[in-house]
């Protein structure tokens, strides 16, 4: 079992930038990825960036460019560095993880707005 807790939320404005925190604890030796999902009202909860054990890196076509997993050692911290904030890119973000027994487990969620 993962426990996630997210941070680093906030209100931005279009073109600036956030870097989020997520904080993993736990048995953490079965995880496979790491990833970022966001959910904004109305809309499905949808894949942002994943990292998985052999160190690929995946973004979605929506971000590509724009946000960055840094490349951490370990898997006990997950960032997500956002920059040149979109309106469309507010949603609440939460951090997930996807444990090698195919078990998932995700974070409480974090609050980007992105408002002029």
């Amino acid at each position: 079992q993962v426990q996630l807790v997210e941070s680093g939320g906030g209100l931005v404005q279009p073109g600036g930038s956030l870097r989020l925190s997520c904080a993993a604890s736990g048995r953490l030796f079965n995880i496979y990825a790491m990833g970022w999902y966001r959910q904004a009202p109305g809309e499905e909860r949808e894949l942002v960036a994943q990292t998985t054990r052999d160190d690929t890196t995946k973004y979605a076509d929506s971000v590509k460019g724009r946000f960055t997993i840094p490349r951490e050692k370990g898997m006990s911290a997950l960032y997500l560095q956002m920059n040149n904030l979109k309106p469309e890119d507010a949603a609440v973000y939460y951090c997930n993880v996807v444990e090698c027994g195919t078990n998932m487990s995700w974070g409480q969620g974090t609050q980007v707005t992105v408002s002029s």
